[in-house]
């Protein structure tokens, strides 16, 4: 992914309102980020840990998407989860399920389409490597690491297709 602004990330949200775009506390840092490993830049917000926001390029530009950990949904007692972004296993807590609010009419009707996600959103890290599931015994893929951000970039496609349908 190339690097964005400020500006661009705040610019690129379709399931919020401009206001509520100028209030994202925004990841620290920007500048200093890995970009080049990153297919999508996502984060959770330290002041609200609720939500999370992610924004991947789509077309010619970004979209960004807000989103939210559903409450007074039980989690299963299984001991491992797995992202449907990366597929990256993880213990415990370490994948979340996270909804966003559609885009145009059906998310100001209150529709929402959710995922599991890593709940660090930190797929693109896990896929080549630079960061590890606390996952003893992780079972390697033998697919090769291209295939891998293939596949996490459709995955994420197919997320947000779902959050753009109906605009």
């Amino acid at each position: 992914m190339d690097p964005v602004g400020e500006k661009e990330i705040r610019a690129s949200f379709v399931n919020c309102s401009k206001g509520e775009a100028s209030r994202i506390n925004l990841p620290v840092g920007l500048a200093e980020l890995p970009w080049g490993d990153l297919d999508f830049l996502g984060w959770r917000d330290p002041g609200a840990p609720d939500r999370s926001y992610l924004v991947a390029p789509r077309g010619d530009g970004i979209i960004g998407v807000t989103l939210r950990r559903p409450q007074g949904v039980r989690r299963s007692f299984t001991k491992t989860t797995v992202c449907s972004v990366c597929v990256t296993g993880h213990p415990g807590s370490g994948v979340s399920l996270l909804a966003a609010r559609r885009a145009g009419p059906l998310g100001r009707q209150g529709n929402t389409v959710g995922t599991y996600l890593c709940a660090d959103l930190a797929c693109s890290l896990y896929v080549r490597g630079r960061k590890r599931s606390q996952l003893a015994g992780r079972h390697e893929e033998t697919l090769p690491l291209e295939e891998r951000i293939a596949r996490t970039v459709r995955n994420l496609d197919v997320f947000l297709d779902k959050v753009l349908e109906g605009e």
